[in-house]
């Protein structure tokens, strides 16, 4: 009843007060009154009730010290939504008024919503001194002010307003206003995320020229936006010059650089790390071991990897289930798969809940390892516990069949996963056509690549490779070239494998003079030749009977930091074998033996041929 008297009042007082009259003030307090009693539902119902509304009215309304901080917000949010009440928004100084209420009663998150009303709004956004000196006219508290310069700056880099934000900070620091480190560190970060890396460090500069109080948390954003691109030795100068300013490093900058090292794979490097961080007495931790762990993982070192998982438990740094993803991709690697399952037994022991990607690690190291059928319980185990195939687990599986010529379980299981709503990638097609070029089904291949791109998957780098490889082998090589220049028309820069694609179809025909020009064009454009390179080559120059080109290949490799493979070997044996040069071939035989390579039937057949080969040595 009393709600309904009030608004009964309220209608009449709007009937008999004409909109000349001086009478904001009273429109004002009946809506205070309103808003104390009822809330905002009178209005929404009947807007018409604000329908003399002006911004003095609502400057006054904001002002009311009896109307309660949250009564204040309900009363503006209402005005920021009700689009027949545009041109009562409220101005500035209503916002102002509205900020300080929220100041006094700690509000600050809302303080922090209406002030990004401020910034989302070109006739509401004014310079940050003009703002400030408004609030100076109002309410004289240094401390305020402070506090809204920094929710004000907190609000332009959440916006990403970079320009407006460091305006707020060059006038605090001119103003000799407190300004807030975590709030530095939050801009430092934005500019870092949006690959801004200049913008990062000068403004990193400039907060330490400004002689605010800064911490470690800032100078590793600086470090961790120099290691993004690459500029790993500027980051590593950085941390020993903020070191001699007194901002010693922590784990997690030095996290941050092993990461970038890691990247790199350069072991030296992060040998240089590793000893700074013994001479800052900087403990690793799970973090920095799982990077250690990775980085030995690639080089195969699985040992080392094994000896700082155990340092991890010995030390009492929490094993997370990152940590035994590491362990058992390592152990996978190496084709250490009974390891592997038993790390995967002590995870589930500890209670840890196993995820996709330990599944996919166990189960590219079976598929390697030509265990698919393994694999295919390991999937079934996987869903049970409610995890769902991904795209990698359904490519790691369709590698697993492919590399035992299951073509027919490959396709089989490509429509499975578009039934699940999976369409295949560009790397589970190219995976499936590689497989049939292994069992020379190569028009097959060329129809499947085809009929991706009829579906819209765009040709990436490996597919057009695997198409180059196509018609390389059937000889087609005015196809052949024509992809690979679309390939650089397009974009797609040629890595050593495309180029060893094309000069081992060249060298199969005989065809010497392309593939050593496409050779000498790969060092032009900075790809160094590798072993199946000089393996192609030299077994061109035997299958052309030019044996004495082919060793003088052979015996480059070395000096170009190349070990022969067990192909390379095979190649040449096979050469020197059909010239006759048995004491050659029997020479290499031993050093094939040697270097650890088992031979093949086609080396002892080789080997054998050559002792009934005219001329023979």
């Amino acid at each position: 009843m009393a709600t309904r008297r009030l608004l009964l009042a309220f209608k009449r007082f709007l009937q008999t007060s004409p909109s000349s009259m001086s009478s904001n003030q009273e429109l004002a307090a009946m809506i205070v009154k309103t808003l104390k009693l009822s809330g905002i539902k009178p209005f929404e119902n009947t807007p018409s009730l604000l329908s003399n509304l002006n911004s003095r009215v609502t400057h006054l309304v904001f002002s009311n010290p009896k109307l309660p901080p949250k009564s204040c917000i309900l009363f503006f949010k209402f005005l920021q939504g009700n689009q027949s009440l545009t041109s009562s928004k409220p101005g500035l100084h209503a916002h102002l008024i509205l900020v300080f209420r929220l100041y006094r009663a700690r509000r600050f998150a809302e303080m922090r919503n209406v002030l990004n009303s401020v910034a989302m709004d070109d006739s509401l956004r004014w310079s940050v001194a003009d703002m400030v000196s408004m609030i100076w006219d109002n309410w004289n508290e240094q401390k305020f002010v402070e506090k809204f310069c920094d929710i004000l700056f907190r609000v332009y880099v959440d916006n990403k307003m970079f320009d407006d934000s460091g305006g707020v900070f060059e006038y605090m620091v001119k103003s000799g206003l407190k300004i807030d480190e975590w709030s530095c560190l939050s801009y430092l970060t934005a500019l870092k995320k949006c690959d801004k890396t200049e913008e990062c460090l000068g403004f990193f500069r400039r907060m330490v020229e400004s002689g605010m109080e800064i911490t470690v948390y800032s100078m590793t954003t600086a470090i961790d936006a120099l290691c993004r691109k690459g500029r790993v030795e500027e980051a590593i100068e950085l941390m020993k010059e903020m070191g001699g300013q007194g901002i010693k490093p922590n784990v997690a900058t030095y996290a941050t650089i092993l990461h970038a090292y890691v990247k790199r794979k350069d072991s030296k490097r992060i040998d240089e790390v590793l000893n700074l961080m013994e001479k800052d007495k900087v403990c690793h931790d799970a973090v920095t071991y799982t990077l250690l762990m990775s980085h030995y993982a690639d080089f195969g070192q699985v040992k080392d990897a094994d000896k700082l998982f155990d340092e991890m438990r010995e030390r009492g740094v929490k094993v997370d289930i990152q940590v035994y993803t590491t362990i058992i991709s390592c152990h996978c690697k190496a084709g250490n798969l009974k390891r592997a399952f038993s790390l995967f037994d002590d995870l589930t022991e500890k209670g840890f809940v196993p995820n996709a990607y330990v599944y996919g690690a166990l189960i590219d190291g079976l598929c390697k390892a030509g265990q698919v059928e393994a694999a295919e319980k390991l999937v079934i185990d996987m869903q049970s516990r409610g995890i769902d195939l991904n795209p990698v687990v359904f490519n790691t599986l369709l590698d697993g069949y492919c590399k035992r010529g299951m073509i027919d379980e490959s396709l089989k299981l490509q429509a499975v996963m578009q039934k699940k709503g999976f369409e295949p990638d560009e790397f589970a097609y190219n995976i499936i056509a590689s497989g049939m070029c292994k069992l020379k089904q190569h028009d097959e291949a060329k129809r499947l690549l085809f009929e991706m791109v009829e579906k819209g998957v765009v040709l990436n780098s490996v597919n057009i490779t695997t198409l180059i490889s196509i018609y390389s082998r059937e000889g087609n090589f005015n196809e052949a070239n024509r992809l690979f220049r679309e390939m650089k028309r397009k974009g797609q820069k040629p890595n050593a494998i495309t180029y060893n694609t094309l000069i081992g179809g060249y060298t199969r025909k005989g065809k010497m003079k392309e593939a050593y020009q496409l050779k000498d064009e790969m060092e032009n454009v900075g790809i160094m030749p590798d072993e199946y390179t000089y393996t192609s080559l030299l077994h061109g120059e035997c299958i052309c009977r030019k044996i004495d080109a082919a060793m003088k290949l052979f015996n480059e490799m070395p000096q170009r930091g190349l070990v022969p493979s067990l192909a390379t070997y095979t190649a040449i044996i096979s050469g020197l074998s059909k010239e006759g040069r048995s004491h050659e071939a029997h020479r290499l035989y031993n050093q094939m033996i040697s270097a650890g390579h088992m031979p093949d039937e086609r080396v002892y057949t080789s080997l054998v041929s050559s002792l009934h080969t005219s001329g023979s040595q």
